[in-house]
C-alpha cells in the first residue's frame, strides 16, 4: 500500500508480462496515483514512462509521487483514447498498460461521488471540465434512457422498475446525494450483508460512472489502433472490473490474433484471464473482481 492507502492490483503480474526488465517507453494509460508507474520507473533506470489521466486530482498526486523520476517522466491531463494520435516514436514503445478500475483515492474522496458507502454528491466525473453528472443523468434522462443505462452497463436485473421509481421520486425531490440513490436501490432490492455477495447499489453506479464518462467508449477501437501502430514484441496489458470492458478487450485482442482477410498482428499471452489470488484479495478487497488480459504484437 502506498501513502494514500491505494495499493496496485495485480502488480507483479502487471510487471511480468509487460516485461519491464527492457529498456525502452511503457505507456501507462490510466495513471491514477501511480502505483504501477512508479514502480516501472523505480525497477527499471532505463525505462522511460508517459502516463495519462483525466482526472487531474489523480494527476497532480501521481506527478508528485513521480517527481525523483521526473527526467524520465511524461504525463498528460487527457483521455488516453488519444495515444493513438500522439506525435511520439511508437518504435521505442515496450508496453501499455490499461488499468479500467477506479483508484481508491477517487473512491474515498466523499466528494466525487463514486461510492455508495459515502455520503455526497452524485458526481461521479472523472474529468471536471465534463458538464455532464451522475445527478444530472438520473434527474434528466427519461425512464426508457435510464432503464437502458441500468442494464447494458450495471447488467442490472430489476431496471425498468428501478428507473421508474426513480421517476417517480424524483417529481418529489431531486435525487442529488449518493445516500439517496442508495435508499431508492435498497427499497427494491432489500439488502443484508452476507459474504460473497455485492451490494446492488454496486451495479447502479457502476452503471452510472460508465455513462457519465463514456468509459466503453471506442475501446475497442483504441486496442485496435494502438496494437497496429506497436512494434513487435512490445506488449498490452489491460486491467478490467467489470464483464462488460472484459468482454470487449477479449473479443479485440481475439480478433487482432485471427488470421482472416490479413495476417494477425497479436498474440495472445493470457488464455484466461489472470486473476488476483486469495492473499491479494485478503488485503485488497477491491481487487477481487480484477481480470488481466494480456498480448504481444507479433
Amino acid at each position: 500500500m502506498n501513502g494514500n492507502g491505494h495499493i496496485p492490483v495485480l502488480l507483479e503480474e502487471v510487471m511480468d508480462y509487460l516485461d519491464i526488465k527492457r529498456e525502452g517507453i511503457y505507456v501507462d494509460c490510466t495513471l491514477g496515483v501511480a502505483g504501477h508507474a512508479l514502480q516501472i520507473v523505480k525497477r527499471n533506470p532505463k525505462a522511460t514512462l508517459i502516463g495519462f489521466d483525466i482526472d487531474e486530482s489523480s494527476l497532480l498526486k501521481a506527478k508528485k509521487k513521480l517527481e525523483p523520476y521526473a527526467d524520465r517522466v511524461t504525463l498528460y491531463h487527457s483521455d488516453f483514447r488519444y495515444l493513438p494520435d500522439l506525435k511520439i516514436d511508437f518504435t521505442h514503445i515496450k508496453g501499455i498498460l490499461l488499468d479500467l478500475g477506479l483508484s481508491s483515492f477517487q473512491l474515498d474522496s466523499p466528494e466525487r461521488g463514486f461510492s455508495f458507502n459515502r455520503e455526497g454528491p452524485l458526481d461521479m466525473r472523472m474529468d471536471l471540465r465534463n458538464k455532464v453528472t451522475a445527478s444530472k443523468i438520473i434527474n434528466k434522462y427519461s425512464e426508457h434512457k435510464l432503464a437502458k443505462i441500468f442494464q447494458e452497463y450495471g447488467e442490472f436485473r430489476r431496471a425498468n422498475r428501478l428507473a421508474r421509481v426513480i421517476i417517480s421520486r424524483r417529481k418529489l425531490k431531486k435525487i442529488e446525494t449518493t445516500s439517496q440513490l442508495r435508499h431508492i436501490v435498497e427499497e427494491i432490492c432489500p439488502w443484508r450483508p452476507k459474504k460473497g455477495k455485492t451490494h446492488p447499489a454496486a451495479k447502479v453506479f457502476q452503471a452510472l460512472r460508465i455513462e457519465v464518462n463514456q468509459e466503453l467508449k471506442s475501446l475497442s477501437c483504441f486496442l485496435e489502433k494502438t496494437g497496429q501502430k506497436l512494434p513487435k514484441k512490445a506488449r498490452i496489458i489491460a486491467i478490467s472490473f467489470h464483464s462488460l470492458e472484459d468482454r470487449i478487450i477479449k473479443h479485440t485482442f481475439a480478433d487482432l490474433a485471427t488470421s482472416n482477410d490479413s495476417p494477425p498482428i497479436l498474440k495472445i499471452l493470457t488464455k484466461k484471464p489472470v486473476i488476483p489470488d486469495e492473499e491479494e484479495i485478503v488485503i485488497n478487497f477491491r481487487a477481487r473482481s480484477a481480470k488481466l488480459r494480456a498480448a504481444e504484437r507479433i
